[in-house]
């Protein structure tokens, strides 16, 4: 059990909104918060966050000048007097940012499969990861705990397929993730890209049109329907009876001496013209065709 800091004076108050309690700031009946000093609290290993944007970050540091932290940190001890963040490491960078010397921390016991699920299950509820520090998670879930996708969706609050379309993120190549890692691409425009790995030249093409030119997800999505639509064409089974065409249109123009073009349905119907420029060449023409 954590030991309470004593003398922190005003750092601590300063956490805490004007008429609200300690006891307001609890995440659920039963945990203590307890303050620490954030010189005591480190990040942890392998946590789910990668990427803090340093903007949000400032925007939240000045919220907590102005308000506090209303949501503690979860940490769990790792030794004596020093505390490892199962949940809350952008609330105590923040907290560092807003001159804070203490944070308000709820101190529990867990495993490490408890921890990655705790810092999972309170990032993810929030929307606090990018998409493929949630990939990264689930899939740490489900090849390191064997947890099913289908127990992961569940505790998660999503649907199957949701969660397995995450994973699928981490097939992209390594430039499009980072990509998506530092919000280059949205998690619209990476999925737009993974409908292509069977087209990686298109692939490729499409994602530098994205970053160059500013894509839209529509626009990504279109650009993948025409590349899919072209493919099928290319593998369609070519007509026979249409290759035979421009063949026997040579033929003709050669044997009547005039231009002759053709137009035919998919189903095979069509119409057969013939140019002539004169009276005199029309009746050469139907006597060339009467063998007269």
């Amino acid at each position: 059990m954590a030991k309470v800091q004593k003398g922190l004076g005003k750092g601590f108050d300063a956490l805490v909104p004007v008429g609200l309690s300690v006891a307001t700031v609890t995440a659920a009946a039963g945990d203590k918060v307890h303050k620490l000093a954030v010189d005591v609290v480190v990040p942890k290993q392998d946590q789910p966050r990668q990427y803090f944007d340093e903007s949000t970050l400032d925007q939240l540091a000045q919220s907590i000048r102005e308000h506090g932290i209303l949501q503690p940190l979860v940490v769990v001890q790792i030794e004596p007097n020093l505390y490892s963040i199962i949940a809350g490491e952008r609330r105590w960078r923040a907290a560092q940012l807003a001159g804070l010397t203490e944070v308000p921390a709820i101190v529990r016991s867990a495993d490490e499969h408890q921890q990655l699920e705790l810092a999972l299950l309170e990032n993810v509820q929030r929307s606090d990861l990018t998409p493929l520090e949630q990939s990264l998670t689930i899939y740490r879930l489900h090849t390191q705990f064997n947890q099913s996708y289908e127990d992961i969706a569940l505790r998660l609050g999503k649907a199957y397929t949701t969660v397995v379309n995450s994973v699928r993120l981490l097939s992209l190549p390594t430039e499009m993730q980072e990509s998506l890692s530092v919000g280059t691409i949205t998690e619209g425009h990476a999925r737009a890209l993974l409908s292509l790995q069977k087209y990686p030249m298109a692939q490729k093409k499409l994602f530098a049109q994205i970053v160059s030119k500013g894509l839209s997800v529509r626009q990504a999505e279109q650009f993948v329907v025409q590349v899919k639509q072209g493919e099928a064409q290319a593998k369609k089974p070519a007509n026979t009876k249409t290759a035979t065409i421009p063949a026997t249109v040579k033929l003709l123009e050669k044997r009547l001496g005039t231009k002759v073009s053709v137009q035919q349905s998919a189903k095979g119907s069509g119409k057969l013209s013939i140019r002539y420029t004169s009276d005199d060449e029309r009746d050469r023409i139907v006597k060339q065709i009467l063998g007269s």
